[in-house]
């Protein structure tokens, strides 16, 4: 990978995030903004993980059999900002339904089939332990610029300009995926059937059910945090600097990724992820004052970049070849996807019925349950490549 490539994929996540840094903090309270009840915006919000059960996957497989993740890559993101600018003629709830469904349809397509085409070129250069998390944390500083940068833009202004700001981001992000650039696929005859005895495997399907709930218990953070934040009396400034942090210790873990997982099995990294999630639920539900709040946001590194660099390594051992980018589709389609929305609309309905902390306890006990799913993996020192 020339060093113009790697710029052009660093660029490409650092829009992608900047773009789910507007998203996940603000949204919430734009659309609280529209006059939106919290049970409505729980429901907008979920879009976002209901559209990644069937997008990614469909992406992914059309992704195989053209052999051509990069093309995809770049109509998708084009047409994404096209569907955006939508949001200017919006008005009722159904359109914006309607509208955060078709959006982030398109959208899905963009993280999963990235990384496909990131770990390929990585993976042809036996460098994926030294170079993924130097690219990916840049995904991760494109999100804390965004929650910064339009954190103090709200603040100072309207949450009116949130569609300015989407425009800008889903433009420039749809300009930078005609720079990139991946090895050649060989084209692969579909076997029928092969992807299937994949499936068969029980690792893999204890491997996706840890996904499941530890994104359900996510859920809760993208679509409650800001507006937990907003009820204990932070401004969007501050809910921003929140937001910041703990996408700033993603970056850490990122940078220093290759000195983890060369040392550590990725299932020693996911089961310390799961730990450390429930501690930081715990606390959020439990002690939610600053100095608090600010560790939970530390520990982020652990719940999201550990986990998150650990599974796409541990991926690579069932789904290579023809099979990666469903695998990787299969992923978010079964974690973000069906354990996000789950996860997402099960948030919503104990924020309505119960105390807004009992969320965060909910998200520490699927903690559990995603470390009690990936123990049952049976130990392999060597992964296929």
């Amino acid at each position: 990978m020339t060093p113009l490539v790697r710029w052009a994929f660093g660029s490409f996540f650092f829009l992608y995030f900047a773009y789910i840094g507007l998203v996940s903090p603000f949204a919430s309270l734009f659309f609280l903004d529209r006059g939106f009840t919290v049970i409505e915006i729980a429901i907008l919000m979920s879009m976002l993980q209901v559209t990644r059960i069937i997008g990614p996957f469909f992406w992914g497989w059309l992704s195989d059999y053209l052999s051509n993740r990069i093309g995809i890559i770049r109509f998708c993101a084009c047409l994404g900002a096209l569907t955006f600018s939508a949001i200017y003629f919006l008005h009722s709830y159904i359109s914006f339904f309607i509208w955060m469904f078709i959006l982030h349809t398109i959208l899905s397509s963009l993280m999963p089939l990235g990384e496909s085409a990131t770990v390929h070129a990585l993976f042809k250069d036996n460098s994926f332990d030294k170079r993924y998390g130097r690219l990916r944390l840049w995904g991760s500083i494109g999100f804390i610029v965004m929650v910064l940068f339009a954190g103090e833009l709200f603040q100072r202004n309207s949450i009116e300009l949130y569609p300015l700001v989407g425009s800008v981001i889903l433009i420039a992000l749809a300009a930078i995926t005609f720079l990139m650039y991946e090895p050649k696929l060989e084209r692969h005859k579909m076997v029928k059937g092969e992807f299937w005895v994949v499936l068969l495997n029980p690792d893999v399907r204890w491997f996706l059910l840890s996904g499941f709930f530890m994104q359900f218990a996510h859920a809760a953070l993208y679509v409650f945090y800001s507006l937990y934040l907003a009820d204990l009396g932070y401004n969007k400034f501050q809910i921003g600097l929140f937001w910041a942090l703990g996408v700033f210790a993603e970056v850490v873990f990122f940078y220093y990724q290759s000195k983890v997982l060369s040392r550590l099995d990725p299932e020693v990294v996911l089961q310390a992820s799961f730990g450390i999630g429930i501690i930081r639920f715990v606390l959020m539900a439990f002690l939610p004052i600053t100095s608090v709040l600010i560790i939970a946001q530390i520990m982020h590194a652990g719940t999201f970049a550990a986990h998150h660099s650990a599974a796409t390594k541990l991926l690579q051992r069932w789904f290579t070849g023809p099979l990666q980018a469903r695998g990787q589709a299969l992923m978010a389609t079964v974690s973000y996807g069906l354990g996000g929305t789950l996860g997402g609309l099960f948030a919503g309905w104990i924020w309505e019925s119960a105390q807004p902390r009992d969320v965060f306890v909910v998200s520490a006990f699927a903690c559990g349950l995603a470390g009690m799913a990936i123990h049952k993996l049976r130990p392999q020192q060597h992964p296929a490549r």
